[in-house]
């Protein structure tokens, strides 16, 4: 794969991962993993966020520190990476949270957009497409094509499953995104579902399997 796709092999990641996988874990426990897992990847994908000094002081002196500067900005694909947004703003409450809404016919297996509102230009820095999923990688594109036509120029993939035939769609499609995941898995099934994956994401997030 290319040297543009991260996987985690961080410990805590992988024993949370287990856990998402088990059938036999109910949707809360669920829903709490996918938060987790979020947050970790979340602070493993963003270690080139930009920072400018600051100074503040202690109980005992000055001391010497950094702020964040870079505009963050945050666009789940509905339904599936609401879940992960929600996370990932408790360490960044200031981030702009964008949605988009892609479904996949299951006749074409193609996205289909059914609801996006972007206002008439990006004001981001960085910018993180998050879905639980990367399965064939045809809503990550789409979601891509959209936001670089609106005009965004630096944004990662934020995912906790993916399928190679998905990392390859995504790289072929927009080769300058980094994808970054908890796990790759083997292939998908002639439904397109990631094996050994873990189902439907969104399904299991809100009991609606």
């Amino acid at each position: 794969m290319s040297e543009h796709v991260h996987v985690s092999c961080h410990p805590l990641v992988l024993h949370r991962l287990a856990l998402l996988r088990d059938r036999a874990t109910e949707p809360p426990l669920f829903r709490q993993l996918v938060r987790e897992l979020s947050l970790m990847l979340f602070v493993e994908a963003t270690t080139d966020l930009q920072l400018a000094p600051r100074v503040v002081q202690t109980p005992l002196a000055e001391c010497a520190g950094q702020k964040l500067v870079d505009t963050i900005g945050l666009v789940p694909i509905l339904r599936a990476g609401l879940g992960m947004a929600e996370a990932i703003l408790e360490l960044v409450p200031t981030a702009q949270v964008w949605h988009l809404g892609l479904y996949r016919d299951h006749e074409t297996l193609k996205p289909v957009t059914y609801y996006s509102k972007l206002p008439s230009r990006p004001n981001l820095d960085a910018c993180f497409i998050l879905d639980p999923m990367l399965a064939t990688g045809g809503s990550a594109v789409a979601t891509l094509d959209i936001l670089k036509r609106w005009g965004l120029r630096r944004a990662k993939f934020l995912g906790l499953i993916g399928a190679p035939e998905g990392v390859r769609a995504v790289h072929a499609a927009h080769p300058d995104v980094p994808i970054y995941l908890a796990a790759l898995d083997s292939h998908l099934n002639e439904q397109s579902y990631i094996v050994p994956g873990l189902g439907d994401a969104g399904d299991r997030q809100f009991s609606t399997a």
